[in-house]
């Protein structure tokens, strides 16, 4: 009977875990991408993004993209001078097995961006694999 209990106490239990376990990996990579933000380092923006990741915003009322490659190589490699008074925060984060996706809001002093992030599970790693995002111009 203890076998049994056992058995039905872990097979409920081991979805959780691989669920909280994803929400961890997940949730990693989109703290590289913030981590990018913060440093300027391409090194983290390299460890968020799949190398066949895009971007896509709106530009001036007109579809705009852009590769992950071309966004990296944009990296400074530093802190931005008003780091200080930048805010970063996860505001959503929704995974559902080997798919993931997350709402990031990057409020700075002149601007804040929504950002979309897709993130897929692929070879045991969290990628952002999607970003559409919004950009909001603050008066000054």
């Amino acid at each position: 009977m203890r076998s049994l209990l056992l058995l039905a106490a872990l097979t409920i239990a081991a979805p959780a875990f691989a669920q909280e376990k994803n929400e961890a990996g997940a949730r990693a990579a989109v703290n590289h991408y913030l981590a990018g933000h913060a440093t300027g380092s391409p090194d983290e923006f390299r460890a968020a993004f799949h190398s066949k990741a895009m971007l896509y915003w709106n530009r001036d009322g007109a579809f705009a993209e852009r590769t992950s490659a071309d966004y990296i190589a944009g990296a400074s490699g530093k802190p931005a001078p008003d780091e200080a008074q930048r805010r970063r925060s996860i505001e959503s984060l929704d995974v559902t097995g080997n798919a993931a996706m997350a709402k990031v809001v990057l409020d700075y002093p002149s601007v804040k961006f929504t950002d979309y992030l897709s993130l897929v599970k692929a070879d045991g790693e969290w990628r952002i694999v999607n970003k559409i995002f919004n950009v909001e111009r603050k008066t000054p």
